[in-house]
């Protein structure tokens, strides 16, 4: 169940990216970033103010029980919410300017990332098909980087390149974090919480930035790749979180499986943005693609 989920996950992150993307052609990364958490926090909103007055269907053990809602646990969440928005504010600059066919694939980073952290902290163990997965990801990392220098994008000096790499180290950050608390938390209540607190931090930046450079800092362009960076991210989240809260789950393949939204990304953007050297790409998304069918296969 847990794999499903897992692959459900990358779908709906894959068009996440392509929402992104559109609606940060005509926006700045703030307003757009502030509409997203202020979407997402009204999207849960019901479901935290019905848990607080303990409806019938908030029974314990249920997807929508939040019987560890404790000060302890709001911190936690907290810590969250502050690590995925800085992820996403780097993360966002970068696919602001940069093809999505370049940030798609080098966010097929993070799983290699979490897959050390979750060696080193939670002793997870992966078998020689997951194995081979892993060494598929990590060549089309490297073809991926030849492509680049083809358009001019030198990995090693570019800002948005390194906004992009700080954003999947961040991203993993927040994966080995999510392996913590989601043995403790329910799903839901963490994917609520911490909307919430991002929506309120997003609030505060942007009213600071609009007080210091003026309110035309505010203007926004509508498109409805708007709300749907919202809609995408809460079910991607949503299935990213159950698949994790189940004890038989394995955060390292999660985590790459995750990273085939890839795929989806890099066909919209050929589509879509038009973008270009897309024969040369499309290696490395054939290897990519060989690495998740090894993961699944050795996950079975």
């Amino acid at each position: 169940m847990w794999l499903i989920l897992a692959f459900l996950s990358a779908a709906f992150l894959g068009l996440y990216d392509v929402a992104k993307k559109q609606a940060l052609r005509h926006n700045s990364v703030p307003n757009i970033l502030l509409l997203n958490t202020l979407i997402s926090s009204l999207i849960f909103l019901p479901v935290v103010l019905s848990s607080q007055l303990s409806l019938e269907w908030f029974t314990e053990g249920s997807l929508l029980c939040f019987d560890k809602d404790t000060t302890e646990a709001h911190i936690k969440i907290l810590i969250k919410s502050v690590i995925v928005l800085s992820s996403w504010a780097f993360g966002y600059l970068g696919i602001k300017h940069l093809p999505i066919t370049i940030v798609g694939p080098i966010n097929a980073t993070r799983p290699i990332i979490v897959l050390v952290g979750a060696m080193l902290l939670f002793g997870e163990r992966l078998n020689a098909l997951q194995w081979i997965g892993v060494a598929m990801a990590l060549t089309s990392i490297f073809l991926l980087s030849k492509a680049g220098k083809r358009e001019g994008i030198d990995f090693k000096r570019n800002r948005w390149i390194l906004c992009v790499v700080a954003a999947a180290l961040l991203g993993a950050t927040s994966g080995l974090y999510d392996r913590h608390i989601m043995r403790e938390l329910p799903p839901l209540m963490v994917q609520s919480w911490f909307n919430i607190y991002q929506a309120i931090i997003m609030t505060i930046i942007v009213l600071c930035i609009a007080i210091t450079q003026g309110k035309s800092t505010l203007n926004i362009k509508w498109s409805w790749a708007i709300p749907m960076i919202s809609i995408l991210l809460s079910a991607a989240d949503l299935a990213y979180f159950v698949a994790l809260s189940r004890e038989d789950s394995l955060l390292t393949v999660i985590s790459m499986i995750r990273r085939g939204s890839v795929v989806v990304s890099f066909t919209c953007g050929a589509i879509l943005f038009h973008e270009k050297n897309l024969k040369a790409k499309a290696i490395d998304m054939i290897f990519i693609l060989i690495g998740m069918i090894f993961l699944w296969l050795g996950s079975r």
